[in-house]
């Protein structure tokens, strides 16, 4: 059963971080941006996080936020780099050059 919940995600530009929360617990992605490309860093949980479902679900969402901006992503954190593999339709938000 997939769970598909309204996500909302601030993207704190200040601390280079997509930010949600679940169950009162902060959950960030961290980035950096270079030209025209977001690369994602880090995804820091709460201890103990087991909800893999949730994490997808931020993934997709900050994917979609990303090809809004019209950006590439350029995925570093493995964790992410493992979501791009499993949902190859996502695959055209890689920029050039870059395989997975």
């Amino acid at each position: 059963m997939e769970v598909q919940q309204m996500m909302e995600i601030n993207d704190n530009t200040f601390a280079r971080q997509f930010e949600t929360t679940l169950d009162g617990n902060l959950i960030t992605v961290e980035y950096s941006f270079q030209e025209r490309k977001i690369f994602l860093t880090r995804i820091n949980l709460p201890e103990d996080f087991e909800n893999e479902d949730f994490v997808d679900e931020l993934i997709k969402n900050i994917l979609d936020i990303a090809e809004e901006r019209k950006l590439k992503v350029v995925p570093i954190y493995p964790r992410i780099t493992k979501f791009f593999r499993k949902n190859k339709s996502y695959k055209e938000l890689l920029p050039p050059g870059i395989r997975i």
